[in-house]
């Protein structure tokens, strides 16, 4: 029989990640590199291990990650969104945890186009009478 695998996608900014979570001693892997050597920040680490963490899930999936686009910030955001919805495949029961946590809904705001006439997306140029 086959290794279960579950899968899911995450999204946040322009930063898309794929999730696979397997039943093991919970090492997670981002990009085929540890957590720790990936992650600098200890922000980023503590914000993929929310949803595990809420859900009492620690230490009993191996995580592996692919992630791609964004920075930093966004891709720990995408990953995180992604093993809420990997955790939500396994056990439907979590959603109402997971929902009442925000870590469901995806994080839909990215940076707004620059507008013609403008210096940026709203900021105009300087405004001289003369």
């Amino acid at each position: 029989m086959a290794e279960q695998k579950f899968y899911a996608t995450g999204k946040r900014k322009t930063s898309v990640a794929r999730v696979w979570l397997t039943p093991g001693a919970g090492t997670i892997t981002v990009n085929k590199r540890p957590i720790d050597e990936y992650f600098g920040r200890e922000t980023s680490k503590m914000v993929i291990r929310q949803p595990l963490e809420l859900t009492n899930n620690i230490g009993n999936f191996d995580i592996t990650v692919n992630v791609s686009g964004g920075g930093p910030s966004g891709q720990a955001g995408a990953i995180k969104h992604g093993i809420t919805k990997a955790l939500l495949v396994i056990n439907a029961e979590l959603r109402g945890t997971l929902k009442k946590a925000g870590f469901i809904t995806r994080d839909s705001r990215v940076k707004e186009r620059k507008k013609y006439g403008k210096a940026a997306a709203r900021r105009s140029f300087q405004f001289s009478k003369r």
